[in-house]
């Protein structure tokens, strides 16, 4: 059975950047389309990147198009978001998903359809 471990939140200032990573184990990331989710204090929780298996396909909510980027790396079994230009608005706890899917250029976007999940990872933008 799959298991997913966050990690690198931190506090950073306002236009710093941070880099998440998500790490598997039981089970190989490649069956597996994978997302980003955060839940920022007193808000639902919200889903903000997703990928395919392969990578390729990607999607990102417009709160954080062209500030993040989703990547994965099927050889470390590890999938990353890569943020910058970070805003107090970005503040929040950062979840990674994971789901099996047959087809591998399939993006799941609703949490529903995430069977997987990891503890959470603290980011706090603040100066």
């Amino acid at each position: 059975q799959l298991e997913l471990v966050e990690s690198g939140g931190d506090l950073v200032q306002p236009g710093g950047s941070l880099r998440l990573s998500c790490a598997a184990s039981g089970n190989t990331l490649d069956n597996y389309a994978i997302g980003w989710f955060r839940r920022a204090p007193g808000k639902e929780r919200e889903g903000i990147s997703y990928a395919s298996r392969n990578g390729v396909h990607t999607k990102y909510a417009d709160s954080v198009k062209g500030r993040f980027t989703i990547s994965r790396d099927n050889a470390k079994n590890t999938m990353y978001l890569q943020m910058s230009s970070l805003q107090p608005e970005d503040t929040g706890v950062y979840y990674c998903a994971a789901s099996r899917t047959l087809s591998t250029a399939v993006i799941l976007t609703s949490d529903y359809q995430y069977n997987t999940w990891g503890r959470g990872t603290q980011v706090t933008v603040s100066s």
